[in-house]
């Protein structure tokens, strides 16, 4: 009798835990998968508005689909340095998805950095929106391992020989941190602007760059608490990290959001390009 009340005891303890693993829940989810979970808090997609039209000139990229290891062509926005390099910035994309904004971006930074090629990655596989309802499904809706997939491709379009630095904002500032973590002993730097960093410390062990964070005191997702858990977890790995943190709402950088701020934008932008500078001038 002993025995079976027990048993009986075992199955209510682990019941909980094989119906989460039956609905694909984990309670121990990485940072890209607690961002991801931000889609279905409707705080956080209230905290999105809908972009600003963009009004924007592209002339200096070129959008490319290039091979990827699981079969499917992985898309991305090139702009070429004015001659060869070696140097390249893997820049990604908020929860809209690659559109104009990110475009033109990605052109000016290749216009302050001059000999680095600058690579916008395609993490939503070309779908693209301005409602932000549907941008939190996309986000809900990508698979870690075809993004990763998405930026080995992009690894082995710059080549084994290029040392590469990442950037992102938001859904792409959590995915710049991992993308360096990927690139092993070619990542150059790292920019995280209001991502989810990664909480892994064993992980940020195995990182092979220093990081610039740049985050907004008013976050209520990326909070000033995860910054300074952000803070101790580096630490601990033993990585070099500087932070800037804003009085400023999420986002408060990006120019179609109708909350941008320019003043607080600008002063983090030309320390995100000294930051990249740097580290470009020490590559080798």
């Amino acid at each position: 009798m002993k025995l079976l009340t027990v048993l009986l005891l075992a199955a209510v303890i682990t019941a909980p835990a094989d119906e989460k693993k039956k609905k694909g829940e984990n309670c121990c989810a990485g940072a890209t998968e607690e961002f991801a979970a931000f889609g279905k808090d409707m705080a956080f997609v209230a905290a999105h508005e809908a972009p600003l039209p963009a009004a924007m000139k592209l002339d200096g990229g070129t959008m490319k689909e290039i091979p990827a290891a699981d079969g499917q062509k992985a898309r991305i926005f090139e702009v070429k340095a004015p001659a060869p390099t070696q140097k390249f910035l893997f820049v990604i994309h908020e929860w809209w998805g690659l559109n104009d904004y990110i475009k033109a971006e990605s052109e000016r930074l290749q216009k302050e950095l001059g000999d680095v090629t600058v690579i916008a990655l395609d993490l939503y596989d070309g779908r693209v929106t301005a409602d932000p309802q549907t941008a939190a499904q996309y986000v809900q809706q990508v698979k870690e391992k075809r993004a990763q997939t998405i930026i080995k491709a992009a690894m082995e379009f710059a080549g084994p020989g290029a040392r590469v630095a990442t950037l992102g904002w938001c859904f792409g500032g959590g995915w710049s941190l991992q993308s360096a973590l990927l690139l092993g002993p070619q990542a150059a730097g790292c920019v995280v602007y209001y991502g989810m960093p990664e909480k892994d410390v064993k992980r940020l062990r195995t990182l092979q760059c220093d990081v610039l964070g740049v985050f907004a005191s008013q976050d209520g997702h990326i909070t000033p608490k995860v910054v300074e858990q952000f803070v101790k977890n580096m630490k601990a790995a033993k990585k070099a990290l500087a932070v800037h943190s804003y009085d400023a709402v999420h986002a408060f950088a990006n120019p179609s959001n109708p909350k941008y701020d320019q003043e607080k934008a600008e002063d983090a932008h030309a320390k995100v390009i000294a930051y990249l500078k740097a580290k470009f001038q020490a590559a080798p």
